[in-house]
């Protein structure tokens, strides 16, 4: 989980609170399945992590890029 995620719950918008039925009790004893519906979800999920990872590193990799040499180049003595 990303920090921003706990704290600006505008920017995720990954969780629906009424769609949110998973409140377990002593009672249930079996394993509960998900549905395509969940999966299809989670998958999207998934693939939006992805890209936004992915954006992350390439702007990541260009903070950190080695500086271009200038064009003159360094003086020699």
């Amino acid at each position: 989980m990303i920090l921003n995620e706990v704290f600006d719950d505008e920017q995720t918008g990954f969780y629906d609170p009424e769609g949110d039925n998973s409140k377990l009790s002593l009672k249930d004893l079996r394993k509960t399945r998900l549905t395509l519906v969940q999966l299809n979800k989670l998958r999207k999920m998934n693939d939006t992590r992805a890209f936004e990872r992915a954006e992350k590193i390439k702007y990541v990799q260009a903070q950190y890029a080695p500086a271009a040499p200038a064009a003159g180049g360094m003086p020699t003595l």
